[in-house]
């Protein structure tokens, strides 16, 4: 027996072992390469901090720029020359109140476009040559693109190009070919564009941010159901290969009390079979221990898992203990699925346990197994004590039988719940209690193949 159940604890080990957490990376090898973007990491973070200083230091560059362009001549005899002209005062105040438009340009980006393309409206209206106030228009183009959607930055975007070249080609003296007015076109769409790629990355690294942040917490979720399910299939095996050892020593060890003055022949048979069932428990205790400590593989097994081949000897061990067992069976029972074929031995074994343990020391038990279709049909009856009052202190109590069971029928019903099947528990007209398990073939097959 315990051989057996070393090979059955060989077999669970090897199909489904416990998950063990990946071997972590060492973080050094990681994060040397970054270590030039480490120090750059409060750069970074700073303007999302203070998001109201930045786009004031922004405005206050884009007005140094617009300023220093239009003292620039960009017709001059041998190209593009500085201080040639001086701006008005109408174009440095339009400059300047374009630029402090731009401070407000993340709290509401389409009205900082519509301001700062009304003043570079005005100023290529006005001015003649322009000064360069359609550079708050790029800026406050690009900061619609990459912070609203798609169809507002058409919405916005093309209109604004549309009019400020527009513009450019009607009260310029320069021709409408000219690379001013291209110019303009071409900052007004790049901008656009610009900010809308900004905004799909941004959106591209936040979904694969979350993206792995719920990859990581569904493997979390996963390992933790997993090791809960491993802790309650031990828990599960260790009831049933260790219950019915104990309560055949515990009704041995009354028997044994009873009759020691009496009859110590029979006495000492008793005690013979506690010391046999406790050895047994034993070795199936330090077998299952021993398993579990493997930090390896466990080594091949080298004989079949407990099933219904194994069936008479498990009878014959309660037979000993003093309880009459009748089995009837099929002869169809012999090529089953290994997961029905453990089950179908293990309800066996639990519901007779529960038999020896509270129905009385008259009782006895049928059990009977048999293939009908696609499913195997276990039935153990018992004939204890009748469902009614039990004299105070007797075994058993009130319909006590095979239902008595806690933790043990509880891990009966989840084995056929394992296998798709059902397990129903009841009394029995005229005392006793029934156990039946029906368990179904496909839902184990399909359980050995994924295993």
């Amino acid at each position: 027996m315990t051989r057996a159940l070393r090979t059955a604890w060989a077999r669970r080990l090897r199909r489904a072992p416990l998950p063990v957490p990946a071997e972590p990376v060492p973080l050094p090898d990681v994060i040397a390469p970054l270590a030039g973007f480490r120090r750059l990491a409060p750069t970074r973070s700073w303007p999302s901090a203070h998001p109201t200083a930045f786009d004031a230091g922004l405005a206050s560059a884009v007005l140094l720029c617009m300023v220093a362009a239009s003292f620039a001549d960009a017709h001059g005899p041998h190209g593009p020359t500085f201080g040639t002209r001086t701006p008005e005062v109408r174009s440095l105040l339009l400059m300047v109140t374009a630029a402090g438009a731009l401070v407000f340009r993340r709290a509401c980006p389409v009205p900082v476009v519509a301001v700062t393309g009304a003043l570079s409206v005005a100023e290529l209206v006005a001015g003649d040559p322009p000064a360069p106030v359609a550079m708050s228009v790029v800026v406050a183009l690009y900061t619609v693109a990459s912070r609203t959607d798609r169809p507002t930055t058409w919405r916005v975007g093309l209109p604004a190009m549309t009019v400020l070249t527009g513009a450019a080609v009607l009260f310029s003296s320069a021709p409408w070919y000219s690379q001013e007015n291209l110019g303009l076109f071409a900052w007004t769409g790049m901008a656009s564009a610009a900010g809308d790629a900004v905004r799909s990355r941004r959106a591209f690294v936040d979904a694969m941010r979350e993206r792995a942040e719920r990859a990581e917490r569904t493997r979390e979720e996963e390992a933790r159901r997993r090791v809960a399910e491993e802790r309650l299939r031990i828990a599960r095996d260790l009831h049933d290969v260790v219950a019915h050892h104990i309560a055949l020593v515990n009704v041995q060890a009354g028997v044994a009390a009873h009759v020691m003055d009496r009859r110590p022949d029979q006495a000492k048979e008793a005690l013979s079979q506690v010391r046999e069932a406790s050895r047994s428990a034993l070795n199936e205790l330090r077998a299952t221990v021993g398993l579990l400590r493997q930090s390896g593989d466990p080594a091949a097994p080298t004989e079949p898992a407990p099933g219904l081949a194994v069936l008479e000897p498990l009878l014959d061990g309660f037979r000993r203990s003093g309880l009459p067992v009748e089995l009837t069976r099929t002869e169809r029972c012999t090529a089953l699925p290994a997961a029905v074929d453990l089950a179908a031995y293990r309800i066996v074994q639990e519901a007779l346990t529960n038999v020896r343990k509270h129905a009385g020391a008259a009782a006895k038990a049928e059990v009977s197994v048999v293939r009908v279709g696609g499913t195997l049909e276990v039935t153990v009856l018992d004939d204890g004590r009748p469902c009614g009052p039990a004299p105070e202190g007797a075994a058993g109590g009130p319909g006590a039988g095979i239902g008595s069971g806690g933790h043990g029928l509880v891990g009966m019903r989840e084995r056929a719940a394992a296998l798709g099947g059902t397990l129903t528990v009841g009394p029995r007209c005229g005392g006793g209690f029934r156990v039946r398990a029906i368990l179904p073939f496909e839902a184990a097959a399909e359980g050995d193949v994924d295993g």
